[in-house]
């Protein structure tokens, strides 16, 4: 059978924007923001693709390694790529643990073991000098090299001990500025409209219909 072309008036198809992620509450958070633009644009993550290697995050600021994990999707697949960098940045520390935030403890994605590490080093610290925020890059790169970055980010103060249970990461210790729970007790919807990440992907947004629209 000879595959269809479109017919004269019919709906042309939607571009292909690649989320380097393979977490599906990024892409459905992209996507509605997307969609909220009325943008005609198909998003998929990096499950699409599963032949592509992971990128290693081998810059030194958030948004070098946003471009890292954009640039390549982009070059492998030939589609637009979005990706995200983010993590914890903690004043008393100098901003760390900051890009190392998901591997502060030595092992990448141990929430738990990072989170009893942080809590060690600040464990003499008064509330006073507790600031900290979540920072974010976003990236959006094309194949012929474009690129645009956009950064969000939520201030708070860092907790004692740990409260809550929704989210994940530092959640359970960072108190958003003007709040009295932790992100961790925030219902995902309150957290979408502050967090640091829903600010990078809104931000986002125009920047897509820009290079895309």
């Amino acid at each position: 059978m000879q595959p269809q072309t479109a017919g004269h008036g019919a709906a042309p198809s939607p571009r292909r924007l690649i989320l380097a992620t393979r977490n599906t509450g990024k892409i459905v958070e992209l996507r509605s923001l997307l969609e909220a633009a009325g943008l005609g644009i198909e998003l998929v993550g990096a499950d699409a693709y599963p032949e592509i290697p992971d990128v290693k995050e081998t810059g030194v600021t958030f948004a070098e390694n946003a471009l890292l994990k954009a640039h390549a999707l982009a070059r492998a697949t030939g589609h637009p790529a979005v990706a995200d960098d983010s993590g914890l940045c903690v004043d008393v520390l100098g901003g760390a643990p900051g890009i190392f935030s998901a591997r502060w403890a030595g092992k990448h994605g141990d929430d738990q073991a990072n989170l009893s590490l942080l809590l060690a080093q600040l464990a003499d610290i008064d509330d006073a000098h507790r600031a900290a925020h979540f920072a974010c890059a976003a990236a959006l790169a094309l194949p012929d090299g474009t690129q645009r970055v956009v950064e969000g980010k939520l201030e708070g103060t860092l907790r004692h001990t740990p409260s809550g249970t929704g989210g994940f990461g530092y959640d359970p210790i960072l108190q958003p500025l003007g709040e009295t729970r932790t992100c961790a007790e925030l219902t995902p919807a309150e957290k979408n409209a502050i967090s640091h990440r829903g600010q990078a992907f809104r931000a986002l947004a125009p920047v897509v219909a820009e290079l895309l629209g």
